[in-house]
């Protein structure tokens, strides 16, 4: 199952959707938004002055090329973050491991009680 996508990542899409020139039905379909969603957004993608409308449907402007391109770069700096990220928690996680007793530290007394080897670990 996929991520859900935040707003700059809906208004990315719309602007990639709209690329030189589209109407509603390329940038719905393009962006896969609902109807009613594709509406909001797009209000709000022209009202930014990322869109505009003209004779031929919504077309990017300078403006929206910039948003995207750095959009694009944030992006890709974002996911590099996150894998180290993930990379680091990970390495935490074996550190905590070797903190743990092992099981060669335990010795098996009578009756199926275990108790530590105090001098040992």
């Amino acid at each position: 199952m996929g991520k859900y996508r935040d707003r700059l990542g809906i208004i990315a899409d719309i602007l990639h959707a709209a690329g030189s020139g589209a109407k509603k039905t390329r940038i719905m379909g393009g962006a896969n938004l609902s109807y009613r969603l594709m509406e909001k957004y797009l209000k709000s993608t022209v009202q930014a002055g990322f869109l505009r409308l003209n004779d031929e449907g919504y077309e990017v402007t300078e403006e929206g090329q910039d948003f995207l391109k750095r959009y694009l770069d944030f992006v890709g700096r974002y996911s590099k973050l996150e894998s180290e990220v993930q990379s680091a928690l990970f390495e935490r996680g074996v550190l905590e491991r070797m903190c743990q007793p092992s099981e060669s530290c335990r010795l098996k007394t009578g009756g199926g009680r275990r108790r530590r080897v105090k001098s040992v670990c």
